[in-house]
């Protein structure tokens, strides 16, 4: 199955130790890890590791709807890349790129078929930008 390819990206001031540490650990991914303030991330265990797990569960503050957020780790090469395999076969390939007053953390990730791909982009954005705004803060 081919996917298409969606691209997101943000500036964060912030040193990429920092950013490394706030993304892959679990107890930090549950502060940020939501698109929007009506849903937030329940658990999250995180197994760092080539070949390693991956699951995020994520839930509507409601209570009506969850879904855990699963794959597993391909490459990972601290604190710069993160590429790993989505359970339904997408992948996502993160970098962090330090600069000079702080971290370019830009995201490639193949689009599902169930949404359109500008709602899938606005999402995963703003996921990254809450991401910012937690590690900045």
């Amino acid at each position: 199955m081919e996917f298409k390819k969606v691209q997101i990206g943000a500036k964060i001031n912030r040193n990429v130790d920092r950013i490394w540490e706030y993304y892959t650990e679990p107890e930090h991914v549950m502060q940020w890890n939501h698109a929007s303030d009506d849903w937030h991330c329940l658990a999250a265990v995180n197994d760092l590791r080539e070949g390693g797990r991956f699951c995020y569960t994520m839930a509507s503050r409601d209570g009506k709807v969850s879904f855990d957020f699963e794959g597993k780790y391909v490459t990972i090469v601290p604190p710069s890349r993160i590429f790993y395999i989505l359970d339904d076969e997408r992948t996502v390939d993160v970098h962090f790129k330090p600069q000079n007053d702080g971290t370019e953390v830009k995201i490639e990730f193949d689009a599902e078929g169930e949404n359109s791909i500008e709602m899938q982009r606005q999402g995963w954005q703003a996921i990254l930008d809450n991401f910012k705004k937690y590690v900045e803060a």
